[in-house]
């Protein structure tokens, strides 16, 4: 595990929000400081992808208007807002970031033979496999090629890395075995398929705006808590509530996806539970009622609550990484999104 994880697994679990004394932030309201920025963004973002291609203008479109937070290129806007602020670079490389993590959900989409994405149709499903691997290639094409005329070496090196890790995570993904599953194995998945693209996005912003190599990395620490946050959150929706997500319930389970809150339960069921869980694991298809009978069986086992303390532990490390600069604005609005992330289960 990377030192930078072990060390987040000493941080102390904070207390649950109650949501009937301390109603949570929207996400909206909380970036707030940086509203003016994103709602020119949007209008980047979803103008400078079209084409003469009709095929590639109208998948972009679905996926990139189909209602995402844009909380990465948020935190790209964020970093640079700390130090000399938004300028056409942060904006662009803002953009390199939502096209990015664009590219990766048509690929995943695929992979994962996702039928809905966001509460609406996935690509794949409307226009087939090939448009959407395709788009997702041109996607990812065009942000390096943006990426370039940054002229920031120091940049492009972290986003180069940043891709590899993601492909990276979605390959162990996709080789990991529920027999072997644990859960040192499942943060290194999602700090390369998920976390990484928060941290990068962070300090990305803050090295454009002139951030001293010591504060960049701050912040990236902050990122990478935060994406790990984010990420365990999600995977325990997908067991708790399909309208937070926009996917069915148990959407994880019947792709195989050994998340937390299955690798906890197949560590803590009993040796019948666990015999029960092997077979349904083993199924070819799982359907409803094996995936209520999972849902069961981690509420017996406290496996969602668990999933979910782990995730306040990685909220709390990403607050933790930001305690160093000058309470402003900008670092409540940081604090926000990390209470925002977790608030997400209520």
């Amino acid at each position: 595990m990377p030192d930078h994880v072990s060390a987040l697994m000493n941080v102390p679990l904070t207390k649950t929000i109650d949501p009937t004394t301390t109603p949570p932030l929207s996400l909206e309201h909380i970036l707030k400081v940086v509203s003016a920025d994103i709602e020119s963004l949007e209008s980047k973002i979803l103008g400078d992808v079209m084409t003469d291609i009709p095929l590639l203008n109208n998948v972009a479109d679905h996926i990139l208007s189909s209602g995402g937070k844009r909380l990465r290129p948020a935190l790209v806007l964020l970093g640079a807002e700390m130090f000399a602020g938004v300028d056409e670079r942060v904006m662009e490389a803002a953009q390199v970031i939502e096209y990015l993590h664009t590219a990766t959900l048509l690929h995943d989409d695929v992979v994962d033979g996702a039928e809905t994405r966001r509460a609406k149709q996935t690509a794949c499903k409307v226009w087939g496999n090939e448009a959407s691997v395709l788009s997702g290639d041109y996607l990812l094409s065009m942000a390096f090629h943006r990426l370039t005329k940054l002229r920031n070496l120091e940049v492009l090196e972290l986003m180069s890395e940043t891709t590899t890790k993601m492909a990276r995570g979605e390959l162990l993904q996709l080789t990991r075995s529920f027999e072997t599953a644990n859960e040192e194995e499942y943060l290194e998945i999602i700090i390369n398929k998920t976390a990484c693209l928060f941290a990068t996005a962070i300090k990305t912003g803050a090295l454009l705006a002139g951030a001293s190599g010591e504060s960049a990395n701050q912040l990236y620490d902050y990122g990478m808590a935060l994406g790990i946050s984010f990420q365990i959150v999600d995977d325990a929706l997908d067991y708790a509530d399909g309208n937070k997500t926009g996917k069915p319930v148990g959407g994880d389970l019947q792709e195989r996806k050994i998340t937390l809150p299955l690798s906890h339960l197949l560590g803590k069921a009993n040796v019948a539970d666990r015999k029960r869980l092997d077979s349904i694991l083993s199924l070819q298809e799982i359907a409803k009622p094996q995936i209520e009978e999972v849902i069961e069986l981690m509420q017996r086992y406290g496996s969602i609550s668990y999933t979910l303390d782990v995730s306040r532990k990685h909220s709390a490390a990403a607050k933790l990484n930001i305690a160093n600069f000058p309470e402003t604005k900008l670092t409540k609005s940081l604090t926000d999104i990390a209470d925002f992330v977790v608030s997400r289960q209520l």
